[in-house]
């Protein structure tokens, strides 16, 4: 459905992305992860056609987005992370006007605007000033603004940034829901809303993809070795030694963080938990936990980000601002 091939963004002797190449398919949601300066609102402004790439393509549905910029926009909802309201205008008024900028007929709008105002739940303000609404209710106003020319591809750029637990809970769920049937993807800094929300993650570092799949395949690839974490009542003093010597653990490790709390290293040959069982029946041990530790997305997401500040390429020290083209300055290398 959305095919980027070798998008690259400058700005003078800096560049914000490079070389970013990824599908997504139809259906999809697709979430993309990068600390502040990655290059995320850059490549999505690049996707949706608000920033000409320096290099590269984009195509939606089989549209080259430089070829064809307004039938292919056409196929795009975007949701910027400062969403572009007019505080003076109310809600089904401000709609009306979105509907008009894109080409919708007063007959489609008569129709969408019921819709979209029921999906984003926000019929209930349909008469409100904007500039009364809390910040919740705004972005449900952006988000039906995206969707209110029904296009295949929804873009959304920190969409809950800002909002409170309830808010927050409402907004995932609308997103759950647009998501079922459109292809959509999601710019977030929130990491449990990427696997709460998203079936493929996109992961970028200053301006390039360092790595991408699924949650869970990104959890198996960076796991390593299993680790087993168990807690024995009263801290048996000869539990270091008996555990090590079980079969298929490499390593037992006390823990710090409680008495009797050791983590047990997989050597990959058996799983180590049963072992562990029957060794804490056999010594009369109380056993109070016994889990498999999981590798979190936070995890990889550090461990992909986390680089030397003195490795990084000088290109990337400062952002110098084009003398032509965009005058949009580079917001996320200064951020």
């Amino acid at each position: 459905m959305l095919e980027a091939h070798s998008l690259t963004r400058r700005y003078g002797d800096f560049t914000a992305v490079r070389d970013l190449s990824f599908t997504v398919q139809e259906g999809e949601i697709l979430g993309i992860l990068g600390p502040n300066g990655a290059g995320k609102t850059t490549t999505l402004r690049m996707l949706t056609g608000y920033l000409r790439p320096t290099e590269g393509s984009v195509r939606v549905a089989g549209r080259d987005l430089a070829e064809e910029p307004v039938a292919t926009r056409r196929q795009i909802g975007y949701l910027p992370e400062n969403v572009a309201l007019y505080p003076e205008m109310r809600v089904e008024e401000y709609l009306a006007y979105r509907g008009r900028l894109e080409r919708l007929s007063r007959a489609e709008i008569r129709t969408r605007l019921p819709e979209v105002l029921d999906r984003c739940l926000i019929a209930d303000v349909r008469r409100q000033i904007i500039g009364t609404l809390s910040k919740g209710y705004r972005q449900r106003v952006g988000l039906a603004a995206a969707i209110l020319h029904s296009p295949r591809v929804l873009v959304l750029d920190e969409p809950t940034v800002g909002l409170d637990p309830k808010q927050i809970i409402a907004i995932r769920e609308l997103i759950r829901e647009l998501g079922r049937d459109r292809t959509l993807l999601l710019s977030t800094h929130i990491l449990p809303e990427v696997e709460l929300l998203c079936q493929r993650v996109l992961i970028i570092d200053r301006g390039r993809i360092v790595d991408q799949g699924t949650p869970e395949s990104l959890r198996e690839r960076w796991r390593g070795n299993h680790r087993v974490r168990i807690l024995l009542k009263d801290d048996p003093t000869d539990a270091g030694d008996a555990l090590a010597a079980l079969p298929g653990v490499a390593a037992a490790e006390r823990s710090e963080s409680a008495p009797g709390r050791w983590l047990l290293d997989s050597d990959g040959s058996a799983d180590v938990r049963e072992p562990a069982f029957r060794l804490a029946v056999e010594r009369g041990w109380v056993l109070l936990e016994l889990a498999e530790e999981r590798v979190s997305l936070e995890d990889i997401f550090v461990r992909l980000t986390t680089q030397d500040a003195a490795a990084a390429p000088t290109d990337q020290e400062a952002p110098i601002p084009e003398s032509s083209g965009s005058s949009e300055p580079p917001e996320e290398a200064a951020s």
